[in-house]
């Protein structure tokens, strides 16, 4: 019996899986996919069990603590049912009505914890229409079971190209950064070096103190106080149009990362102003994940569960890097180019710095010596400092769909953690009200001088 059960236990949880499901950590990851159609007709249980499950291991094992103490994943056998939701709501109501009842839901099972006994995840049918869709499933992940990049990943092989399902979706091709030239002189090259060892000092000290003494000032979005892990959120989505970004891109020679960077952090400072003027000045940090594989876009799901083609990149591979959200002078507000030039500047001077890896490498040391409850500590701690949190994942370029149900939109958050403030994705996500204001103040005041 007792080989039968070590037999049962799969691989080890990665010590960032088991961060992120302790009792200081509890985070999940929320996508909700927008249809164009009703999905009444949905045959979700089949695509469950035929597509989803088998991607990985995780989606039908529990974590469990072996008899050395270390956490495994245990194989169990899943009831669907105990994991899709079809919630009721009231019969014969406005657009408007099944808006809010819609968002009002999404922030209650956002806060609400995954049972522990039972493989970490959810998905929540809601066969009812909204001013965006006329049918959303939302998919609650617990984030030990993988990262952004393996969980949307994981999402987006279970869906075809509405257009013709038979190919499979493609992604944006990545250009790579302009080769230096490689004649470059001795000092060209010392002068380099040498400002490398500086950013690795200056940033890695920063992120030290911010991690540990120093707290971002209290703001309209940060609060500063404890309990914010079960405290309701409010979780939006504003699209920007590709073509403009792509415009500023070209006027100012940044990245699109760049600019939608500077397009989150504007909208943010110009909110920040109008609920108090004192604080387009304040100390305001991001903390930016980041994706530590070295690749480039989406590998198959069979490329990620292959360890030895791809080096193990399923789970969690994520790092976090400070980056201080620029301050507001009058400047800057008529012309918002100058803020995203901003950004861009502190961006790629972060990229001349090695601190990102040696916050890895401490994190690991201090797992080591300290264990992983303390590591724990250590990320909450760090998380409750700082102001916003910030992802980013690339989309495919074609229009999705799941089992011939076009979908209009995805978007994607986090949920659970203990920050009282913004978490950002690249549809960069705000509370309602937040995303009313500056949606009203980008897209309307803004868009002859922002869009150019």
């Amino acid at each position: 019996m007792e080989h039968e059960y070590e037999e049962q236990l799969q691989e080890p949880v990665s010590p960032i899986g088991q961060y992120f499901n302790s009792s200081s950590l509890c985070l999940y990851i929320i996508a909700v996919l927008e249809f164009e159609v009703a999905i009444d007709d949905l045959q979700v249980f089949a695509l469950l069990k035929d597509i989803f499950l088998p991607i990985s291991r995780g989606f039908s094992s529990i974590m469990v603590q072996d008899k050395n103490e270390e956490k495994r994943w245990k194989k169990v056998d899943v009831n669907l049912k105990d994991h899709v939701k079809t919630p009721i709501f009231p019969k014969g109501k406005s657009l408007e009505f099944y808006d809010k009842y819609f968002h009002d839901y999404l922030s209650t099972i956002s806060i609400e914890q995954l049972p522990q006994g039972k493989p970490l995840w959810e998905i929540h049918i809601i066969n009812y229409p909204t001013k965006k869709s006329l049918g959303t499933i939302i998919f609650k992940l617990h984030h030990a079971l993988g990262d952004g990049y393996s969980l949307m990943g994981a999402l987006l092989s279970c869906l075809q190209r509405a257009d013709d399902p038979s190919l499979p979706l493609s992604f944006p091709i990545l250009k790579p950064s302009k080769l230096e030239p490689s004649n470059k002189s001795i000092w060209t090259k010392f002068s380099c070096t040498m400002s490398s060892i500086f950013n690795t000092a200056s940033d890695f000290g920063w992120s030290v103190l911010k991690s540990s003494i120093i707290d971002d000032d209290k703001t309209p979005i940060r609060s500063g106080d404890d309990g914010a892990d079960f405290q309701p959120i409010s979780i939006s989505s504003i699209a920007f149009s590709i073509d403009h970004i792509k415009d500023i891109k070209s006027k100012l020679g940044v990245t699109m990362n760049d600019v939608v960077t500077g397009i989150v952090f504007y909208g943010t400072r110009l909110y920040m102003q109008e609920m108090d003027s004192k604080s387009k000045t304040s100390n305001s940090t991001a903390l930016v994940l980041l994706n530590t594989r070295n690749i480039e876009g989406y590998q198959s799901i069979d490329d990620m569960l292959n360890t030895k083609k791809s080096k193990g990149l399923w789970g969690n591979k994520i790092t976090f890097l400070h980056v201080p959200i620029p301050k507001l002078n009058e400047t800057k507000i008529l012309n918002p180019l100058d803020f995203i030039h901003d950004t861009h500047n502190i961006i790629s001077r972060k990229k001349q710095s090695l601190a990102v890896a040696l916050t890895g490498t401490l994190l690991e040391i201090e797992g080591k010596f300290r264990g992983q409850a303390a590591v724990a500590k250590h990320i909450r701690r760090t998380i409750t400092k700082s102001s916003a949190v910030v992802t980013n994942l690339v989309g495919p370029v074609q229009q999705m769909s799941l089992a011939n149900h076009p979908v209009k939109g995805l978007y994607f958050t986090l949920a659970g953690g203990p920050e009282d403030t913004y978490h950002l994705s690249t549809l960069a996500l705000f509370g309602s009200r937040e995303r009313k204001w500056v949606e009203r103040k980008l897209l309307n005041t803004h868009r002859l001088t922002f869009f150019p």
